[in-house]
């Protein structure tokens, strides 16, 4: 009995602005396709920013290729106003209804949060065509996509998908999985940073960044069919690299900065749980391995999935200290006082640079980290 066809699955994590990299990793896939190739990735999966650009891959399933070139030349064109207000109005209007509601109780009640992103929504819904996705379903060059949202009362990591034939939903602890067509406001809420951005309501709960709750990153992939999933993610510190001897540091003695500690939040939120997440899949995978021929793996949870991270060579928040004047100054002068636009708070300016220069960079290293394992690809992929 020959063996099926693996499913391959995408899974593009959150990170705000660091999402660009992502994009590198698959222009560098495009350019090792073979030329015409059909869309590589039945399964994608995103959370946070990395839900936009899994929703916009996969409404250009159609044509791989002239979907990266769009994906590109959106980020590469980036400007912070398209995602938040960035003018002096914009800015001081937000943050003293922010602390005029959230902190002193005063005025009528407002979404929490310290920035205005509701520029975002109009530059997506300019840009994204939805209504791709069923194309690329019909004509099976994409079998589903989802994108991951936190619900702020419920507290579980709801995803959102949208995919041919019977995929059933499920439901885990703290993690539920709901068939509906995607919409912007299901990027809008995956998006939403804590704090930073607002919630948005869908149906009856309002939603936040889906890597707030998201215990199991590369589960929903699993539920949706995949067998082997290649992973991106945001960190600046690449998996596997040996650990720097904490003696042989330096230390400044300093205390921490507020947005030295936001940024520690931050990468806690959106990368430690996608890196513990594919260590377990591999000690399962080892498990797997180590069962008697025959033993029913599946049944047990145990079946070998397939597992290749691609994550950034280069630390993502000296990168970002580099183009920290290429913030709007109101935004530059906002996020001074908590030491945002410090080298020690870099982390925070990070997720929130959405500004060409910083933007290109990071696909220029995502494609560079992606090309060095060409071999591992090409391999991965079946080319």
């Amino acid at each position: 009995m020959s063996r099926a066809e693996p499913v391959t699955g995408l899974i593009l994590s959150g990170g705000g602005a660091r999402a660009a990299y992502q994009v590198g990793v698959l222009a560098a896939i495009a350019e090792l396709l073979p030329a015409g190739a059909a869309n590589p990735f039945p399964v994608i999966v995103g959370t946070s920013a990395g839900a936009i650009n899994a929703v916009s891959l996969a409404s250009g399933a159609m044509d791989f290729g002239a979907a990266i070139e769009r994906l590109t030349a959106f980020w590469q064109s980036f400007r912070s106003h398209q995602v938040m207000r960035s003018d002096w109005p914009g800015v001081i209007r937000q943050a003293s209804r922010f602390v005029g509601h959230s902190l002193l109780g005063l005025g009528a009640q407002v979404p929490v949060a310290l920035l205005n992103s509701s520029p975002l929504r109009d530059l997506l819904q300019e840009r994204i065509h939805l209504g791709g996705i069923d194309e690329a379903i019909k004509a099976r060059q994409l079998k589903a996509v989802a994108v991951t949202a936190f619900g702020y009362e419920s507290g579980h990591a709801v995803t959102f998908y949208q995919g041919g034939g019977t995929i059933d939903a499920w439901l885990r602890h703290r993690r539920i999985g709901l068939p509906t067509p995607l919409s912007v406001e299901h990027l809008l809420a995956s998006s939403a940073i804590p704090l930073l951005f607002a919630p948005v309501k869908i149906g009856d709960e309002f939603f936040g960044d889906g890597a707030v709750r998201q215990s199991a990153p590369i589960s929903p992939a699993l539920h949706l069919g995949a067998s082997r999933v290649l992973v991106v993610g945001v960190s600046g510190n690449p998996r596997g690299a040996d650990p720097q001897h904490p003696l042989q540091r330096s230390y400044t003695g300093q205390q921490p900065t507020l947005a030295q500690i936001g940024g520690h939040l931050l990468n806690s939120t959106f990368i430690d749980s996608l890196e513990g997440d594919i260590e377990l899949l591999q000690r399962l995978n080892q498990f797997g391995h180590l069962l008697p021929h025959g033993t029913p793996t599946r049944s047990l949870g145990a079946a070998p999935v397939d597992v290749l991270v691609i994550a950034p060579s280069q630390p993502i928040d000296e990168i970002a200290a580099r183009h920290r004047q290429e913030l709007p100054r109101a935004l530059r002068m906002f996020l001074r006082g908590p030491g945002a636009t410090k080298t020690s708070g870099a982390g925070v300016l990070s997720y929130l640079l959405f500004e060409a220069g910083y933007c290109s960079e990071l696909i220029d290293l995502g494609r560079c980290d992606a090309l060095a394992k060409a071999d591992e690809l090409k391999r991965f992929l079946g080319l």
